[in-house]
């Protein structure tokens, strides 16, 4: 998977071969370069660590009230820590600014909300407890004369914010909120409860919440209102609702992140990346950091099935 080493090339297809691009950083694939380090039968050169960080400066910056390593969609910052616990380790360039990637990750979730709040595009429906972009289903493509200007909505396409890149066209994704539950439960439960609360089935159902929703298309309520999104994808997406279940359960017991501190092929990936401290000074059987816990307003969901019921007598009251 190296036809231009030390990086990985992005894909290969039996038709056309390896992918002319690479994975470079900052994004998803940090897992990849990662398992590729840890590889027992045809490991990656060390270098390919130190290439995939080569890129990070670029998107090193403060935005919305935060300093972090940017990457537009929350699923950049989520789907590698769906299984890796990066709480306390580091490697080189988090250990020069002084944070690890589940800081960084932290701080990402913030700087959404944050530009939910501030919502320079004038949405319908965005504020402190409705918020969240990735990457996901929408409206579009299409063009609206709405709220007094001419507005593109989007098909499925990786929405957020980051250092000189903003996709947003009031589509909220609830994957991206409460896929950074471990992160910061304080401003994500509210979020989850909000939305479920203030739009309830028309973006809730069977299997939890549809994958996005946008509340100024202009759907069948004219003008558009910020209780009943004007369109709802119909659609439960796989690698939505897997990172959604993942960090919960991360989030409940740390239970991915303690399987796979005794995983040796993902601790020798972060050794040769150059991580250390943290759980990775302990033995592979020794104790593990405990999960981050809830804040006491928000109990344990023991069993899944009683999520809804939850939901139901949240302490909180939507936002008018």
């Amino acid at each position: 998977a190296q036809p231009r080493p030390p990086a990985v090339a992005l894909a290969w297809t039996p038709e056309e071969g390896f992918a002319r691009r690479d994975w470079n950083g900052y994004n998803e694939a940090m897992l990849v370069y990662l398992l590729a380090l840890g590889s027992p039968t045809h490991p990656v050169d060390e270098q390919a660590w130190t290439l995939w960080t080569s890129s990070y400066d670029k998107y090193w910056g403060t935005l919305y009230d935060q300093t972090y390593l940017s990457f537009a969609p929350l699923f950049g910052h989520q789907y590698t820590h769906v299984w890796v616990d990066f709480r306390g380790i580091q490697d080189s360039y988090m250990r020069e600014h002084g944070l690890d990637y589940f800081e960084n990750s932290r701080r990402a979730t913030y700087a959404q909300r944050r530009y939910a709040i501030a919502n320079p595009k004038q949405w319908q429906g965005y504020g402190k407890n409705v918020w969240g972009m990735s990457a996901s289903d929408g409206p579009g493509p299409a063009r609206e004369s709405n709220l007094g200007g001419d507005r593109r909505f989007l098909k499925y396409a990786a929405r957020g914010v980051a250092l000189g890149r903003i996709v947003d066209d009031g589509t909220i994704a609830p994957t991206a909120a409460i896929s950074s539950l471990p992160f910061a439960p304080e401003i994500v439960l509210p979020a989850a409860l909000e939305m479920y609360h203030r739009f309830g089935t028309s973006i809730y159902s069977s299997y939890g919440f549809l994958d996005a929703f946008n509340a100024s298309f202009p759907g069948p309520q004219s003008p558009p209102q910020p209780t009943l999104p004007g369109w709802v994808d119909q659609d439960y997406i796989g690698i939505d609702q897997g990172p959604i279940l993942a960090m919960i359960e991360n989030y409940r017991s740390a239970l991915v992140w303690r399987v796979m501190h005794g995983n040796s092929y993902v601790r020798e990936g972060l050794e040769r990346a150059g991580f250390s401290g943290g759980w990775l000074e302990q033995s592979p059987l020794g104790p593990t950091p405990p999960p981050p816990g809830p804040p006491e307003q928000y109990p344990l969901v023991q069993n899944p099935l009683t999520a809804a019921a939850l939901l139901a007598q949240s302490p909180l009251a939507p936002t008018p």
